[in-house]
């Protein structure tokens, strides 16, 4: 697995945490479908289950998600960025780490929570990516992921006024549904909905659920 995409990305993020926190941390607070879409997730893990919350910035959704029951880590590869979750989010978990090696046991938590966040891994590492989600998932367990729809990254070198290198990975749906497939999930929800009339958005948004089968 190549490792250059992870320098540049927990480098983006370190740069620009503070401005990310102050401009986007409430965002969710006016998007309902995505509110929705988080209630549904935690009302199939149940509560007190246990989510890993991959690439939780600064643990907004790690908020909803403990805020409808479950019992949540958040999980970033941007120190700052957790810093700025720590600091927002008093009473929750969190740590620094990498979807590419998730610091939990086999079959260890209820729930995987990846919110726009495998957008920033390529093609080429989705599979380990999600077999990573496969092998820390009990049987029965759900995961839910967000990401843009198209068929070209976006790609910055500036965001918020600092050099960057963040790549953005935009994919049709049916993509990640068939590498989850592959890996022994079963699609449960599969919703598009249209980008928003705001000025920040282009494309499409997609909310994939896949389900890990019951031990027979």
């Amino acid at each position: 697995m190549t490792g250059d995409y992870l320098e540049q990305t927990r480098a983006g993020y370190d740069a620009t945490a503070a401005e990310y926190a102050e401009r986007f941390h409430h965002w969710l607070d006016r998007k309902p479908v995505e509110l929705a879409v988080l209630q549904a997730f935690a009302g199939l893990v149940g509560t007190g289950g246990h989510v890993a919350d991959v690439g939780c910035g600064t643990g907004a959704t790690t908020a909803i998600l403990a805020g409808h029951g479950c019992r949540v880590t958040g999980i970033d590869l941007s120190p700052n960025m957790i810093g700025e979750a720590r600091r927002l989010n008093l009473d929750l978990d969190f740590r620094i780490g990498s979807m590419t090696a998730l610091d939990f046991a086999d079959e260890s938590v209820d729930g995987v929570c990846a919110w726009y966040s495998v957008i920033h891994i390529p093609d080429e590492d989705l599979d380990a990516v999600v077999a990573e989600f496969a092998r820390v998932l009990r049987p029965g367990g759900h995961v839910l992921l967000a990401f843009q729809v198209g068929e070209r990254p976006l790609v910055l070198d500036e965001a918020f006024g600092r050099k960057v290198s963040l790549v953005y990975h935009r994919r049709p749906l049916r993509q990640l549904g068939r590498i989850a497939e592959r890996h022994g999930f079963t699609s449960y929800v599969e919703t598009v909905r249209g980008p928003d009339d705001d000025g920040l958005e282009s494309t499409p948004h997609a909310f994939l659920i896949v389900r890990k089968p019951t031990a027979c």
